[in-house]
């Protein structure tokens, strides 16, 4: 553990931390469509945000990090900032906005060279230097040197020496980047970092960044009840209450054929990359909808990629309850999610704050339960006499026998019983020894592999 930053605490333990050192922040702030998320790509070097002509794609707070002459830093990409357009997200990407410019030690506010001056880049500039901020004035799409001209008359809005760029091509971010380096303030000591990450995946508006925003005591990322609103999938170091792990807001996941926009194309993507490097995933479903076909291809996703799961049913204050309700329901999605249902489910209701810590709590539990390690002595002399008592039936005339047991280095849990005819083994007689394994030691919501290899 360490102290994080004060104005973290601000802000909900916001913390950008990726290799053990935690760094400084460069926000990249403007009107849309003037390049952001394309300068952002550039210095991260990956399309990490989604960049499209469509002004107003990006919505959230999206960190990376760079480097420059040996010297890393951290970039936050936020939406374009604006006012009186008829983007539903408009007030809540100014929200967003600010709190980047709060976060940041330095602000990089872009304008484009061939629009001039306008309104909303007035308004941004009065922002910033109410602010405080150190800011460089970044002028985007200088393609060539007649377009150098133009970028006189951004010294109006008072903010000094403009830097002419551009973020397609790249051209004069030498220059930007070596000031940016010049005023950045000291990185923390390096700190070794392994953490969980904990993944919030599900169809779209069933409230994963309404949990995220819960859990985090901020307004994170944005919160409408327009489905797909979140675009990207967003990281956030949460810390605090003894917990330490990442914690992933991604993209409702629609099925294929409702998949129409380029945008949405690229958000499942991410959404989809999101659960493939997490430790665990916290499926989210609507109370009043139930468990639906997406929600079983989603988890479905989840077990092959072999990753820890929590199923969280939100908006349970919606429902019309008996004594018995929270038990039929949970044994109906059992049923639903048969063979693999060893998995915990918890009912919330995100809105109210009704038990949302215990998703945390069940989460970090998978987690360790995911990492878990058997010694060799131990299973063997648990599962043999088990094993003895109740042999694989015998096939085709054949006694089979199993020998020997032992937990394979993998990240997942994985077993190898060593037998004389693997071949033999059929799969009711898999899933009782995984039975037994699970009910003698916990592994509730993690996917278990069994192998069955020539003695």
């Amino acid at each position: 553990m360490f102290s994080l930053r004060p104005f973290f605490d601000k802000v909900g333990y916001l913390c950008t931390e990726f290799n053990g050192k935690i760094m400084s922040l460069v926000a990249i702030v403007g009107r849309p469509n003037v390049g952001k998320s394309t300068f952002f790509n550039r210095l991260v070097g990956m399309r990490q945000a989604i960049v499209d002509s469509t002004a107003g794609t990006t919505r959230d707070r999206h960190y990376g990090k760079t480097d420059w002459n040996g010297r890393e830093f951290s970039l936050i990409d936020t939406g374009g900032y604006s006012v009186g357009s008829d983007d539903a997200f408009e007030e809540e990407i100014r929200k967003q906005v600010h709190l980047a410019i709060d976060e940041a030690d330095i602000i990089l506010f872009m304008v484009e060279v061939s629009t001039g001056i306008t309104d909303l880049d007035q308004m941004v500039a009065d922002v910033l230097r109410r602010s405080g901020k150190k800011t460089l004035l970044v002028v985007n799409k200088v393609d060539n040197y007649d377009l150098i001209y133009g970028s006189n008359e951004f010294y109006a809005l008072g903010l000094g020496d403009p830097f002419c760029i551009s973020s397609m091509s790249g051209s004069g971010t030498g220059d930007l980047m070596d000031k940016i380096v010049e005023l950045l303030p000291e990185d923390r000591p390096e700190v070794v970092d392994e953490l969980p990450r904990i993944t919030i995946v599900g169809r779209p508006n069933v409230g994963k960044s309404s949990l995220t925003n819960a859990l985090l005591g901020t307004e994170r990322n944005i919160v409408t009840n327009i489905a797909g609103t979140t675009r990207d999938s967003i990281n956030t170091r949460y810390n605090k209450y003894g917990l330490d792990f990442y914690l992933v807001d991604t993209a409702g996941l629609r099925k294929k054929g409702k998949v129409t926009e380029d945008l949405e194309f690229y958000s499942v993507m991410r959404s989809i990359r999101a659960i493939e490097n997490s430790d665990v995933c916290v499926l989210m479903l609507d109370a009043r909808q139930g468990i639906e076909s997406q929600d079983m291809n989603i988890f479905s996703l989840i077990v092959r990629n072999k990753k820890g799961c929590v199923i969280v049913v939100n908006k349970w204050d919606l429902i019309e309850k008996g004594n018995n309700t929270m038990k039929e329901w949970k044994e109906a999605l059992q049923a639903k999610l048969a063979p693999f249902n060893d998995v915990p489910i918890i009912f919330t209701s995100v809105i109210n704050k009704q038990r949302i810590m215990e998703v945390l709590q069940t989460a970090i539990q998978v987690y360790e339960a995911r990492n878990r390690r058997i010694p060799t002595s131990e299973l063997n002399e648990f599962l043999l006499p088990i094993i003895e008592e109740t042999p694989p039936p015998m096939t085709k005339g054949k006694y089979i026998r199993i020998k020997y047991v032992t937990q394979l280095p993998t990240v997942s849990p994985s077993f190898a019983f060593f037998v004389n005819l693997p071949q033999y083994i059929r799969d009711h007689y898999r899933r009782f020894l995984e039975n037994k394994i699970r009910e003698h030691w916990d592994f509730c919501g993690v996917p278990m592999q069994i192998y069955f290899r020539q003695k």
